[in-house]
């Protein structure tokens, strides 16, 4: 199952068979969006928002728990809906090399469907940029720069990444954040290079 909770909320996951039950569009846009709002909602909310039927996204939100990445949540009136939400903030996949090649190749599909689905926006964005505001094109970034760090110092510069990016999480922003906020989507890789 899901291994609990990594320091900032998230869901620590280990298990390749948690891995291999959240590698589907639809449970990471599901996954992602009660980690993001930490809304509770039914399979017919979900249905509109990942493109399936209320069926299909029971299914997937019953599988979504028996792996303990969402729970059925307290009913929101006469007990005859069912409703869930998230377990935690995010989801922090750790597979440890030393299980063995099944564990590796899970970890894999997974963090290849995030990148997909992340490359997939960026694409998007640059796509539509041209008709967004001059204000929204002048603010956005993608960058990229080459470090020269030691294993602690990568350890801090990522906590420092994270600390500042925390006061402006969707999930503590949606009902205080200012007019004119838009949701943002951030990608931040920081890793060795051969």
């Amino acid at each position: 199952m899901a291994d609990w909770r990594t320091r900032s909320g998230g869901v620590r996951i280990t298990d390749p068979r948690v891995m291999r039950a959240l590698a589907h569009p639809a449970r990471i846009e599901i996954v992602e969006y009660l980690h993001d709002t930490g809304a509770v909602v039914t399979a017919t909310e979900c249905a509109g928002m990942v493109g399936l039927s209320p069926s299909a996204t029971s299914y997937h939100l019953r599988e979504l728990a028996k792996y303990g990445l969402v729970e059925q949540a307290p009913s929101r009136g006469d007990g005859r809906e069912r409703v869930w939400r998230s377990v935690g903030t995010g989801v922090h996949i750790d597979a440890d090399p030393a299980d063995g090649p099944d564990t590796r190749a899970a970890s894999h599909a997974l963090i290849d469907m995030y990148l997909n689905r992340d490359l997939a926006r960026v694409r998007q964005w640059v796509e539509r940029q041209d008709d967004e505001p001059a204000e929204w094109r002048g603010a956005s970034a993608m960058m990229g720069q080459r470090l020269l760090l030691t294993p602690d110092e990568l350890r801090e510069l990522n906590g420092q990444v994270r600390d500042l990016l925390e006061p402006y999480r969707l999930r503590d922003r949606r009902d205080t954040a200012p007019e004119g906020a838009r949701k943002v989507a951030v990608n931040y890789m920081a890793f060795p290079e051969v």
